[in-house]
């Protein structure tokens, strides 16, 4: 009795069972724990904020306007709409975005066309014809979540770009203040050394008259005419760090720099530093985009190293095809037709390693991230601490400054006038100039000084930025 024999078995029960297989195996998605180790924060800053504000005030998006500038306030618009660090870092986010948009397409069936015709015909034969097109539709399944860690890789970078581009912002105005206050400064520098050159000029005038009274020496005369000529030789090296500072200026609004000239409408005195409101410390993390950027690259690199594990198992692929062809040319009538359904499992048996060791790799580059990331928030709340310790202190020093040109004023006053009434030498006048110049450029020094610990302080606490 014949033994009867089994039926040939279907590909496409074949293919299904293994998708079902497949679907089974759906929920084993691989997952890379993304724990990273709290960070202890402070209760309070080590340094008070100068002229008071709320603790848990927040910084204003435009904070410049709170210099009283109206020509800062302008170069600020100028630069962010002319910057092209700006425009650049926005690119960079585009690029970012398509990358998502490409990963995320790994995620979805393949699909590929095509169709052809032929004639062909050889010496004493007729003419053959024929026409062709298939259709194949391929899809490899994410049993364990290698298409999807890329996916979410590829999102945490494009918001790490997006933080990355309110960091150049913040970086961007607060150099266009911080060069603006270097100029303001630069150019009252000049007009106190051109007020001291004049005070120097009216006083060898003096020496030379007493000279031609019989009450002053020659010796006088030539100590004067050097103070001058010391007085006239400071002016050179100010008008030279004007001309660079405005044409640094000029680089960050993205103008030409030859030819570039910023009104002196403006005095370096005139502007106030704002009180600046620090918030707490807790703050910090949800003010910085910086700090958002480190997180949101730790999240990509535990994405990566999700992959990468998943890439030591084996991949599954599910494609399906159709064609049709016909001895015709350009026609398929009476063409025959087929189909095709395939499941096919791969396992790399030996690469040498090569896929172990890039799962170290990512796991190596995550702890690398995740210690960049403490750092990073320690070095913010340290900055943090240091501006307002700047702030405070500018504030103090200046304060004192202010007194010691007064007293310089009026030392070089009373000199002057006992130098005339013949009750003190020249050498006393001479003194009481130089410590007067000194006292004033180190006044208006100390004023930039004060403005750049404010200016400082808004960039360190996050320039006005929120977390969305």
């Amino acid at each position: 009795m014949p033994v009867p024999s089994s039926a040939p078995s279907s590909p496409f029960s074949s293919a299904g069972l293994l998708a079902t297989i497949v679907l089974g195996l759906g929920g084993c998605v691989l997952q890379e724990p993304r724990g990273v180790e709290a960070v202890g924060m402070p209760a309070a800053w080590s340094e008070a904020a100068p002229g008071g504000g709320q603790a848990d005030a927040t910084v204003p998006a435009e904070w410049w306007r709170g210099f009283g500038s109206r020509r800062l306030e302008a170069l600020e618009a100028e630069a962010l709409a002319g910057s092209g660090d700006l425009r650049t870092a926005a690119q960079r986010v585009r690029q970012a975005d398509i990358a998502l948009q490409i990963a995320g397409a790994s995620l979805l069936p393949g699909a590929s066309a095509s169709a052809g015709s032929s004639a062909s015909r050889s010496e004493g034969s007729s003419t053959r014809r024929s026409t062709s097109m298939s259709l194949n539709v391929s899809y490899e399944v994410d049993v364990w979540g290698r298409l999807a860690a890329g996916t979410e890789s590829a999102r945490a970078l494009a918001e790490a770009s997006r933080y990355d581009l309110e960091t150049v912002r913040i970086t961007l105005t607060s150099s266009v203040a911080a060069t603006y206050f270097q100029l303001l400064a630069l150019r009252e520098r000049l007009e106190i050394a051109r007020r001291n050159l004049a005070t120097a000029e009216r006083m060898s005038n003096i020496v030379e008259a007493r000279l031609r009274m019989g009450v002053a020496t020659p010796l006088e005369v030539s100590q004067q005419a050097t103070t001058v000529l010391q007085q006239r030789t400071a002016l050179a090296p100010l008008e030279l760090q004007i001309r660079q500072t405005t044409s640094a200026l000029a680089l960050l609004l993205g103008r030409q720099p030859v030819g570039f000239e910023v009104g002196a409408t403006e005095k370096l005195m005139q502007l106030q530093p704002p009180a600046v409101a620090p918030g707490l410390p807790s703050s910090l993390l949800v003010r910085r985009p910086d700090l958002r950027s480190a997180e949101a690259r730790l999240a990509a690199a535990s994405a990566d190293v999700a992959a990468a594990r998943a890439a030591l198992l084996p991949s599954i692929s599910l494609s399906a095809g159709g064609s049709v062809s016909s001895a015709a040319l350009v026609s398929f009538a009476g063409g025959a037709g087929t189909a095709s359904l395939a499941a096919s499992l791969a396992q790399t048996i030996f690469d040498g390693g090569r896929r172990r060791l890039q799962v170290e790799s990512s796991r190596s580059q995550r702890e690398v991230l995740v210690e960049t990331y403490a750092s990073a928030i320690r070095s913010a709340l340290k900055e943090v601490d240091d501006a307002l310790g700047n702030a405070s202190t500018a504030q103090r020093q200046e304060r004192t400054q202010r007194e010691v040109v007064v007293q310089a004023q009026r030392t070089l006053d009373l000199a002057e006038v006992r130098y005339r009434e013949g009750a003190d030498t020249l050498l006393t006048v001479l003194d009481a100039q130089r410590t007067l110049f000194s006292a004033q450029d180190a006044l208006a020094q100390q004023r930039l000084t004060r403005l750049n610990a404010a200016v400082d302080l808004y960039r360190v606490l996050g320039g006005g930025w929120q977390s969305p």
